[in-house]
């Protein structure tokens, strides 16, 4: 114990708890760094904003894209959207002819044209029949705008929905696709359905893709995404479809790993992306130049320069028509001009990237300028202090700068000035929190025994510290590893690792109870004991115990793979943790209890005995969590509830019906789960009533199912105790209760 003094009064004149508290943090903010939340992301974005404003993508002197804008003074002369398909089909031969390289429709043709002869043949009054069968026999205007599509390389767009179309045609054209390393579409943006154009035009173009932009969360466009999933399709953007069709390439090239998509491309061009394949777009002011007015197409007073070997897109700067977006260097930019600034900056190589080893750039600086401020803040005067903080400032934003304006690479420093601002005031604020920080002690040390809630209440009201209890209604859970002494045999030669294991499943199991406000009551080996509804009240202490219950199968599930994973590393035998768990919901005497001298907060009662008999009976029902009638109850419209048997547990007189929890919500709704349910009803039902035969007959049928894995146990408990009543009938007051023999 002196020595111990001796070591605590040494850490605190050397080290001092603050700096400790400071590391804590540095590793704290790195992990938030990892998280990466909204927050954290529009700080980064915000900064990579100004960054564009301040240096945007320079005007090239001769533009590889014009676009035809379908604008105000258009629609004023012609009329209003949609215009005919003959009229679409003009403007793409007008434009082969004056030497478009390429052309792409930044709008979708969802249906047939409205000005349609056949149409108009069934709509307008007072025609004869004669005229109705010349109309009739003319060829669509979709099919004439088809037939001028053929003569030019056309790239049509298609639109992502926000519900899947039940029409969807899967026999339309899709572009091929080649993967390099891990499957892409884990990543890419996705969306739920998908908006073609009628068969006849999508047939007729050179390639298809998806026009749609998505802004983020602030409403600005930074990224477009060059490959994305809709409906189950794999869709390239509209500008890197134009580029696949102009190389003569027929598959677009993913690369992609672990992280997620590298890069996408095609015969010449390799474009970076995040990792769901969006192209950070560099983006320049509005470009005027670029810009042709359909009505002067349409009028042939377009110069030949402004079409001949141009990349052409054919969109609308209308605001009726409703596609101005927010970009970082403008506030109002025509989403066609969106696809052509990505095609200009692929085209001349000019684009934003963030490389691979920029968060490493950035965890370095962080954890450098920590350190330092670490170890110097505490000995420099608050002058000298703000001198070198802006000092540090200006190094990560000018370096941060100089990536940017010479190498295009976005390196973030709002986090390691973030980090090192947090840890700098951490610093200074010490000595005003030092009460704080020894209730924060002391509220440590009493948590390795006691729930948060309790100490909490203990802190605020101490004379809560005698013997006695209340009565009140709890639900109680008892946990245990099944074949516990199996495991510890496999460690007879190491206990330390065996303590270690111990703890990695104590904790996430823990953590689970802990969560959802329960209450740890004891330890005992390998089992615990826990409680909710005491010492502060919980309106849904069933539901949060059965959600908590839960969690801790999926928290030992995923110990278990990384568990599986360091066995076959280490080439030791893995034997996987499985947990059994037991809850029951009834009135218990709950409050400190023991002697004058020694006491624990704990919980008596017969609902506790029964929650530990239906911990013990998991292993012979098949089912991890079972739980008691008053807790089933309170949770069957959140969790998937499975009646298991109606028992009499040794000790006491009256039966209890008993159930399994199978999953949440979800899970319940099922069509796997319904036919266990089924199953389970009709099985019971028949051994209640004393069909034995027909009880049978039902497991059998079970068994044939393609879900009977999940019931194997539970049929053959229910085969052997029908082939014992076969032989001897119980009595005839018999009510279908079975007496447990065992705890």
């Amino acid at each position: 114990m002196k020595r111990l003094r001796i070591w605590r009064r040494w850490f605190t004149r050397r080290i001092g708890y603050a700096r400790l508290v400071c590391l804590a943090l540095l590793i704290g903010f790195a992990a938030l760094r990892v998280a990466d939340p909204a927050p954290v992301e529009e700080i980064r974005v915000r900064t990579f904003d100004t960054f564009q404003r301040l240096d945007p993508r320079a005007k090239l002197a001769k533009s590889p894209v014009t676009i035809v804008d379908i604008d105000e003074a258009s629609l004023a002369k012609i009329g209003q959207w949609p215009w005919s398909r003959t009229l679409l089909a003009d403007m793409v031969s007008d434009l082969t002819k004056l030497g478009a390289v390429a052309i792409a429709f930044d709008v979708i043709f969802a249906e047939p044209d409205r000005l349609n002869p056949d149409v108009a043949a069934d709509s307008f009054r007072n025609l004869d029949e004669e005229t109705r069968a010349k109309l009739r026999a003319l060829p669509s205007n979709d099919q004439v705008f088809a037939d001028a599509m053929r003569h030019s390389r056309v790239v049509l767009g298609e639109s992502g929905l926000s519900e899947p179309r039940a029409d969807l045609d899967t026999s339309l054209p899709v572009t091929g696709l080649a993967m390099l390393g891990e499957d892409p579409q884990r990543f890419m943006i996705q969306f739920p359905g998908l908006l073609r154009n009628t068969p006849v035009l999508e047939k007729a173009a050179a390639g298809r893709a998806l026009l749609t932009i998505r802004p983020e969360r602030d409403g600005i466009v930074r990224r477009v995404p060059m490959i994305m999933l809709a409906q189950g399709v794999t869709m390239p953007s509209l500008s890197f479809e134009l580029l696949r069709v102009i190389t003569g390439t027929d598959t677009i090239f993913i690369k992609s790993d672990q992280a997620g998509i590298k890069s996408v491309g095609v015969k010449g061009f390799q474009i970076p992306t995040d990792a769901n394949g969006q192209l950070w777009v560099h983006f320049g002011h509005r470009d005027p130049t670029i810009y042709v007015s359909a009505k002067d197409l349409l009028a042939s007073d377009v110069p030949s320069e402004k079409i001949k070997g141009k990349l052409v897109l054919i969109g609308t700067s209308a605001v009726g028509l409703n596609d101005i977006k927010t970009t970082p260097v403008s506030p109002a930019m025509p989403g066609v001009e969106i696809h052509a600034q990505v095609l200009e900056s692929a085209l001349t190589q000019a684009v934003l990237s963030q490389p691979s080893y920029g968060i490493a750039l950035e965890f370095f600086a962080a954890l450098a300028l920590g350190i330092l401020v670490l170890i110097f803040a505490p000995t420099f005067g608050p002058v000298t202090l703000a001198a070198i903080g802006a000092l540090f400032a200006t190094l990560l934003i000018g370096t941060s700068w100089y990536f940017y304006a010479h190498y295009r690479l976005l390196i973030d420093f709002t986090y390691p000035l973030l980090s090192t601002t947090a840890i700098y005031l951490t610093l200074i604020f010490t000595s005003f929190v030092r009460e704080q920080a020894q209730r924060r002690q002391i509220r440590s040390a009493f948590g390795q025994y006691l729930s948060p809630a309790l100490i909490e209440q203990l802190a605020q009201s101490p004379e809560k510290l005698v013997l006695g209890g209340e009565e009140r209604e709890m639900t109680i859970m008892f946990s245990d590893v099944r074949g516990f002494t199996t495991i510890s045999e496999s460690y007879k030669s190491d206990p330390q690792g065996l303590t270690t294991l111990m703890n990695r499943f104590l904790t996430p199991l823990t953590n689970a109870i802990l969560a959802r406000k329960g209450t740890i009551d004891k330890y005992m080996g390998d089992a615990i004991m826990a409680f909710w509804n005491a010492p502060l009240d919980d309106k849904e202490h069933q539901l949060n115990a059965c959600e908590a219950a839960v969690d801790m199968l999926e928290r030992i599930d995923e110990l278990n793979k990384v568990r599986e994973q360091e066995a076959q590393q280490g080439g030791h035998v893995y034997i996987p943790i499985n947990v059994g768990v037991g809850l029951n919901t009834g009135t218990c005497v709950v409050g400190n209890m023991g002697s004058d001298l020694r006491f624990d907060y704990s919980v008596l009662g017969d609902s506790v005995n029964l929650a530990s008999r239906l911990e013990g009976q998991s292993k012979e029902y098949g089912f991890p969590i079972i739980v008691g009638s008053k807790t089933a109850l309170a949770a069957k419209e959140k969790f998937a509830i499975l009646e298991l048997d109606f028992i009499m547990v040794k000790g006491k007189k009256e039966p209890e019906v008993i159930y399994a929890i199978a999953g949440r919500e979800d899970t319940a709704h099922s069509g796997r789960f319904q036919r266990l349910r089924n199953l389970t009803i009709e099985m019971l039902a028949c051994y209640r009533s004393r069909d034995w035969e027909g009880a049978l007959a039902a497991i059998e049928r079970g068994r044939r199912t393609d879900d009977a894995g999940a019931l194997e146990l539970l049929y053959n408990l229910y085969e052997a105790r029908i082939r014992n009543y076969q032989n001897n009938p119980p009595p005839e007051d018999w009510n279908g209760a079975f007496a447990l023999l065992t705890k």
